[in-house]
């Protein structure tokens, strides 16, 4: 497979993946319901943000417009760097782990920018449309981001010496996310892990012939002036 085929094959793919379960979950589940996959640790729990991932956001109606427009900023540079390290040639790895940003960052803004035009508000009882005759829920770049991949993976109480959260308890992993989110996380994660492998700089060039052929000759030269200062044999 060609390094310049990678992007399109990793973007596209998390983008289809990402983009049919948020789909799925959104046309068949009612905001807040969860549906139990792997016992108590892996739950499909249907939420929506307004902000970026792991839901966290920023408040208020610029506040959303001023992060859709971020986004869109950072796709075109992440896109771009893209570019730049497919045509240089860079490591597999590194150019993987820029497509899963790129195309976790992609999924997101889809939600932001097109969801609020072709689905209806998601209620607690009731389940959304797709393409409602009355029109979207919101306008354009303010749509809310689809979450539902939630993780509570350890459940428990904090002790009674523990300071501020003394008896209350925590769940373990708490955020709700998306594909999307994952990706970025795991591109992200990659790089810091494996940034050694990735920005590994090239061997140094080797030696001309040029630089070579002086040397040997100045190696001679100095060899045939402490041959002159030998005495002579009788």
């Amino acid at each position: 497979m060609k390094k310049k085929h990678i992007p399109w094959i990793v973007i596209l793919g998390v983008l289809l993946i990402d983009q049919v379960s948020k789909i799925l979950v959104k046309t068949n589940m009612t905001l807040g319901q969860s549906i139990t996959l792997l016992g108590d640790w892996f739950i499909l729990h249907f939420t929506e943000n307004y902000g970026m991932a792991f839901g966290m956001q920023f408040s208020g109606e610029y506040g959303k417009l001023a992060l859709s427009l971020f986004r869109i900023l950072a796709v075109f540079f992440i896109g771009f760097y893209l570019g730049r390290l497919t045509l240089r040639g860079a490591h597999t790895g590194l150019i993987v782990c820029v497509s899963l940003i790129m195309a976790g960052a992609l999924g997101n803004i889809i939600d932001s920018t097109l969801y609020g035009l072709v689905f209806s508000e998601s209620y607690f009882n009731q389940v959304a449309t797709m393409f409602p005759e009355g029109g979207g829920y919101g306008s354009f770049l303010h749509g809310k981001v689809v979450d539902m991949l939630y993780f509570p993976v350890i459940k428990g109480t904090f002790p009674a010496w523990f300071p501020i959260w003394a008896d209350q308890p925590f769940i373990f992993f708490r955020p709700v996310f998306n594909l999307a989110d994952a990706a970025i996380t795991i591109g992200v994660f990659a790089l810091l892990v494996f940034q050694a492998k990735f920005f590994k700089k090239p061997d140094q060039e080797e030696e001309s012939p040029d630089t070579d052929d002086k040397e040997n000759h100045d190696t001679a030269s100095g060899q045939e002036e402490q041959d002159d200062d030998l005495p002579l044999s009788a």
